[in-house]
Formats: C-alpha cells, structure tokens, sequence
C-alpha cells in the first residue's frame, strides 16, 4: 500500500510538470474556479482522473487571474479541448449571502481568502478562453453549469436568463454527474469528429441553427415566451423537471430565435456498482495541491479528507434541493469492499486520528433505488417516493449500510464512525427493523444528531416536499427512547428554514412557540436561497407552484424576510424590535408579556423609562422626608419621657 501511495501524483500545474512528464502538449486543459484538490469529494478531480484512466492527458489550470489573458494559457493550448468549471459550488452562492451580501470567506480558496475567482466563473473564463484561443472546443460542466443549462431565474439579478452555453461561448455542456458524457465527447474529438457534430451524446447540451437533424424532442416555450408570462415558466420548469430520468427523459428543444436553439439530450445512464467502485479506486491524492501550503492550505479538506462517499442521486425530492437536476432520483452505490479499501488507506495517512468523519452522501441511509423497477423502467414522473407518504413499493432498509458501517467500525487504527451527511429521518421511520436505529444512537451520533425538519407546519412542508410534522415528532420520541435505554444523553439538532415559499408571519409564529416549547434555541438559520432550477425557485419567482399551477404565498421582501428569520432566534435581544413587529402584524400581542408562554417581554419607550425615574426620584425623597420627620418624633418622645421621670422623682422628695 505505502508503495502504491509513493507513485500517485499530482495531475500537471505548469509547464515545468508537463516536461518532467514528457508531454509537449495536454489533450485537455481544465479550469476550474477552485483551488486544485485532488480528492473524490471534488468533481473537477473525478473527471480529470477518469479521463486520465483513458489514456488523455490532462493538465490543471486552478482559479486563473480573469483579469490577464496570459493566465489561460500557461500550459499551451490543448490538441482536444478546454474544460472548465466553477467548481463545487456555484459562484454567486458562494460569493454572496441570501442578502446578498458579500461573504468574507471560501472554503475552496487557499487560506479561505475571498475574491479569487470571479462571479460567474463559467461565463468568464469562457469568455477568456476564447479571447486567446477561437477555436478550440470548450466543454463545460460541474454543479454552475449543470443548473443554468436552459433558461433560468437568476436571483441576483432577479432576471430570467439565457442558458449558459449562449452567453459563456461554450460548445458543449456536460451536466450532472459526468463521467460517462466526458469519455465519450473525448472519444469523438480524438477521432477527429468537429465539436459542432457531437450531438449524440446523453447529458449533454449543444446548440443549433437548425432542428431539422433533432428528433424524438419535446419543445419547450421558446426563451422570449417565458421571459414575457411568469405561468408560462412555471410550465417550461415542469417539463424540464418531468424529464430529468435517465430512462424516461426526453430530449428538449428551446428556442432563442429564429435561427438559434439550445438542445438538451436526454440524461446519462445511472453508473453500476462496478463502475462507480473504479472511478473510486483511481490514484487520487487525496488532498489539495502542495504549492498551497505556504498560503495556508484549502480550509474545506478538514471536512473532508477523511470522509467515504457510499452514494449518490436522492429519492428525498425536497422542493429546494437541485439534485434532482444534478444527480438525479436513481440512488448508486460503491460496494463494501471499495469503501472498504479507501478507509483501509487512511492509516497511512500521517494526520489521521481514528476518525471516519462521515459515511453517505446526498442522502446518508440511502444505499439502494427506493424500488426495483428503477433500474429497468426509471422513477416516476407524477408522484414522489417519500412525500407527502412513502410510496407502497418503497423498500425502507438499512441493512446493507448497517453492515457496511459495522465492517468500518472493525478496522484496525479505526476509533469511531461518524454520519454527518444527513438522516433522512421518514426513511429511516419507514424501516420496521430498529437496529439501525439503535446502532445508529449508539456508534455512530458524536452527542448530537444533525436532521431537517426544516419546519414544523404542514402547510409549509408540504411546499418544501418534506414530510408532515407528525413523522418528526414520532422520530424525535423514539430517538430519546432509544438513547434512554442505552444510557445516553444525546440531542437532535435540527435544521430549519425560514421565509421558504408557503409561510407566512402566522407560521412564522408556529415554528418559534414550537421552538419555546422545545426550549432550543438555533444558533444558525437558513433563509431560503433561490438557487437555479430547483421548484422552490420557481414558487419564489412565479408564485405559483409548478406542479399544482395554484398559487403560493411568497415572503419576498427583504424585510419581512428579516422578520421570518428574527422569529427563529427570537430570544437573540438583537432581533427584539423584529420580533415585535412580527407578533403586532401576526395578531399575537398575547406572546408579549411576563408569562411563561410569552417569546419577549414589553420594553419600555423612553417617555415611559423617564416616568418611571421620575417615580423612584419623587419616591426616593419621600422617604429621605419621612426619616427626618420620624427623628424629630423620636427626640421629642425621648424628651418628653425624661421629664416624665423627674417630675415622678421630685414627687416623691415631696
């Protein structure tokens, strides 16, 4: 194994790599908006040793300078192609807060340090890319490019805009996972096929002057038809949502004009067992490039180095998750002895300490297709597996994670397995054998179990495709039986969202009483994010929801949203005058006040504050008089029985 670790390296940054190698030129520059990590939680990383394991040869171009057009051709040009991607997560998210203001830090960015790569990083390093070179192909992909492949609503500039392919001058997209769609694009530029002819390819996007060579597609509104008609985008939105299985998928046609359509094919075939454990098993470093060390190294590896992914795609179907766009519905998994033999390599790593940090995914306790029928006929297009009840044909079953997690337990060197990923906690009340459950208490819970109600009133659960609260309250009863009994003290830390398409101040309301009740109080809230191509975007930009077309409440301004969130922390003296306002416009004076169901007491106004200190004032001098006048009256009564008693004495002389 030590000898197998030695001659991994490092995929070429610079010219100088390259001839260490012998190369003269790559078949593919990638560029890619994160720092250069070379582990399986990053897809730049997957996709470059993929294409390596096929004979191409591939160099790294890591957040280059957009502002010098030398930047993008360090390593020459390519003999096949540009490949570019934003990175792990989508620029404008991780630049700009739900306000939308300016973050101060990445995570993906060496010494976390902000502003090294820029908005819109596909759009631009395209745009840079053919500045130097016009006619090498560009292919891009990763998560900022997968969920703007058609038109979509951009919340930052609170626009509906064209599919990225138009405006970052690409030729292709590759979206989703894509392993496969890359192979073979490189196939067919190796062969010598043009760029403008890849047009075969499953989860791909091209575009065309022309549909006569297009079958087989489903026409969607053209791009000016749902920029002009918000219902109209709803409509575009749910066909593309109903068309994103890999088996039941159809092609889809946009139209920008007259001449000039975007296409996108139908979505690659999910990856078997097999596949999945080889791409897993490549010479990854598993860790970010040295040359960053000096600058403090890539803050995100902590989280992830030692981390396994089990799976992939979610069946949970939240309304704002992307996934269902990105990995699909369809749930692939590594095999036990492939997570196996990466854990099994952690021991050679000099900094680890006995700790799993996390075994999952998307979805952690999905090891398997919600049913059998997947595989063969797709998932289906017009109901969920999980919501608003799991589905007859759902197979609830932890036993092969069970084992899985059993074995790392057992590893030399191992202390303790953690799940960090997230428990989808309906699945795992939908399971009728509570082993897992129980092992999950007790192995694998570091003091506090991370889950997401997200919220507690059913109008709103229903928007966000979660499951009713009911599930979560007989969740959390059976998660304190089972830590009784095992003589833990354990808690759930759930996560909740504000301000999500459905709520109101009235539920608003509800979910901080729920948290009065709960006596917790969150240290972090999630306003609800507008992030492209996912249905909970849709609601906040049409107010409709598109798989109803009826309307939906949506809490859009800036401060009403402030209001929502305020509501959640709202014991935070910070957010008391938000509060305030929200319980007033909600009609619910009676939560003001001294009481113990009350969520923040009256605080007096300055007029009322200058009252009550001229009170104690006048107060305070009232009884400074009053001590005086009770001296005077002890004196007097002092003198007065004196001569009392001498009066009696001469008396008795007498």
């Amino acid at each position: 194994m030590e000898e197998e670790l030695e001659k991994r390296d490092f995929l070429p940054i610079s010219r100088e790599d390259m001839e260490q190698r012998g190369w003269k030129e790559c078949d593919f520059v990638y560029v890619i908006g994160d720092a250069y990590v070379d582990h399986t939680s990053f897809g730049p990383a997957i996709i470059s040793r993929v294409l390596e394991s096929h004979g191409y040869r591939v160099g790294i171009i890591s957040q280059p300078d957009w502002k010098d057009e030398k930047s993008i051709a360090v390593l020459g040009k390519p003999r096949l192609g540009f490949l570019v991607s934003a990175g792990n997560m989508d620029t404008m998210v991780n630049h700009y807060s739900v306000a939308k203001k300016r973050r101060t830090s990445d995570a993906y960015t060496p010494g976390g340090t902000i502003g090294k790569r820029p908005d819109r990083a596909t759009i631009v390093y395209c745009n840079l890319i053919r500045k130097t070179y016009k006619k090498v192909p560009i292919i891009i992909g990763g998560i900022e490019a997968s969920l703007r492949r058609l038109g979509h609503y951009d919340y930052w500039s609170d626009k509906v805009k064209r599919s990225v392919l138009l405006d970052s001058q690409a030729d292709l997209i590759s979206y989703g996972m894509g392993e496969r769609s890359v192979v073979e694009i490189a196939d067919a530029l190796d062969s010598g096929i043009d760029i403008k002819d890849i047009t075969f390819v499953d989860g791909t996007v091209y575009k065309t002057d022309s549909l006569e060579s297009v079958y087989d597609a489903v026409k969607l509104p053209a791009f000016s038809d749902i920029v002009k008609d918000k219902r109209t985008f709803a409509e575009s939105f749910y066909l593309q949502y109903c068309n994103t299985d890999a088996f039941s998928g159809k092609r889809l046609v946009e139209q920008y004009s007259e001449h000039e359509y975007v296409v996108q094919n139908p979505p690659s075939k999910p990856l078997t067992t097999q596949e999945m454990d080889r791409i897993y098993s490549l010479p990854y470093m598993r860790d970010y490039h040295p040359s960053y060390e000096p600058l403090g190294g890539i803050p995100i590896i902590s989280e992830l180095k030692f981390s396994l992914v089990s799976n992939r795609g979610c069946f949970g179907g939240c309304s704002f998750c992307a996934l269902t766009f990105h990995q699909g519905r369809i749930v692939q998994t590594r095999s036990h002895e492939s997570i196996l033999q990466e854990a099994e390599a952690f021991q050679w790593e000099p900094d680890f300490k006995g700790y799993i940090n996390d075994v999952g995914g998307p979805t952690a306790n999905f090891r398997a297709p919600s049913c059998g029928k997947q595989l063969k006929s797709g998932v289906c297009t017009n109901r969920q597996c999980l919501f608003p009840k799991p589905c007859p044909n759902l197979k609830a079953d932890h036993s092969d994670y069970l084992a899985l997690l059993r074995k790392l337990r057992a590893l030399p060197k191992v202390k303790k397995v953690f799940i960090r990923s997230g428990i989808r906690f309906d699945y795992l009340m939908a399971d009728r054998d509570d082993t897992f459950f129980k092992e999950l208490c007790e192995h694998h819970v570091s003091g506090q179990l991370k889950v997401a109600p997200e919220h507690i009133c059913d109008e709103v659960l229903s928007m966000m495709g979660k499951p009713e609260n009911s599930v979560y309250e007989a969740f959390i009863k059976k998660y304190k039986q089972t830590n009784a009994k095992l003589g833990k003290e354990q808690y759930v830390v759930p996560y909740l969202m504000s301000s999500h398409p459905g709520s109101t101040i009235k539920e608003a309301v509800k979910l901080a009483e729920y948290l009065r009740d709960l006596g917790y109080m969150p240290e972090q809230v999630q306003d609800f994010y507008p992030t492209p191509s996912t249905v909970s975007t849709c609601m906040y930009y049409t107010g409709l929801d598109p798989r109803t077309m009826k309307e939906v409440y949506v809490p859009k301004s800036p401060h009403e949203k402030a209001m929502q969130r305020a509501l959640i922390q709202y014991r935070n003296p910070k957010n008391y005058a938000l509060v305030k306002e929200a319980l007033l416009l909600a009609g619910r004076e009676d939560l003001i006040g001294y009481d113990k169901h009350c969520l923040i007491r009256p605080k007096e106004t300055a007029g009322e504050k200058k009252r009550i200190a001229e009170r104690q004032a006048q107060n305070r001098r009232g009884s400074s008089k009053a001590g005086v006048r009770k001296d005077k009256q002890g004196t007097a009564a002092k003198s007065h029985k004196k001569r009392t008693i001498r009066n009696i004495h001469k008396s008795k002389k007498a």
